[in-house]
């Protein structure tokens, strides 16, 4: 059987990266920081968050968008559950993602909560009901029977992983994001850009993060 689980090197012995794909798992410079401008402030949340909202995600890498927008959810005083969607080709094992988070001191409550349960597959930790889809999201996602009000496109640089950022897989992107959902993304690639226009979203060029000029927002009418 081929092996499916992420294969790591890292750098600094802090921040793992893709063998396959030659590709830091999040900023060199604060990977913090990083989720809360694109993801968190690229979907506006906290501001939207309600009852039964539901986050999807391509790439769930480490968990770090996970557990920072959870961390932000329980800190915004809701104790009904976030739903978080991931779907993941690659799985890290889990002492490589212990091994991640741990340079992030601020999120050790949620990671500790994560990783004490975490098996794959599913988890129910309370305040979030976490779904880790794991495949080809270009036949997982179709498949999928979810509708999200938000989503993380979070997979590794449109240049090194052109999978994730196909047009087919983009239009089921839009097909599963519900009236008013938002999408973002740290890259700015024009393909990426257009497809999402193509698929139905309003696409916004902002700014990005850090050494990036630039990253995407779009609105689903």
């Amino acid at each position: 059987m081929v092996d499916q689980h992420a294969k790591l090197s890292w750098t600094d012995d802090r921040v793992p990266v893709s063998e396959r794909f030659n590709d830091p798992y999040f900023s060199l410079q604060n990977g913090l920081a990083e989720t809360r401008h694109v993801f968190l402030a690229g979907n506006d949340l906290p501001a939207r968050f309600a009852s039964g909202f539901h986050i999807a995600e391509l790439g769930f890498g480490t968990g770090l968008n996970m557990l920072t927008v959870w961390a932000e959810w329980e800190g915004a005083g809701r104790t009904d559950p976030l739903r978080f969607t991931s779907f993941e080709a690659f799985p890290m094992a889990l002492a490589d993602q212990a091994r991640a988070l741990s340079v992030f001191p601020e999120l050790a409550p949620w990671a500790e909560r994560f990783l004490d349960i975490w098996q794959g597959g599913t988890c129910d930790l309370g305040t979030l009901h976490l779904s880790v889809i794991e495949g080809d999201a270009r036949q997982t996602l179709p498949a999928w029977d979810g509708l999200a009000d938000a989503w993380f496109l979070d997979g590794f640089s449109p240049a090194r992983n052109p999978e994730l950022w196909e047009q087919e897989l983009l239009n089921h992107v839009a097909n599963h994001t519900a009236p008013g959902g938002t999408v973002a993304t740290y890259t700015a690639a024009g393909f990426v850009r257009r497809g999402l226009a193509a698929a139905g979203f309003s696409v916004t060029r902002t700014p990005g993060y850090g050494r990036k000029r630039h990253m995407t927002q779009g609105l689903k009418a």
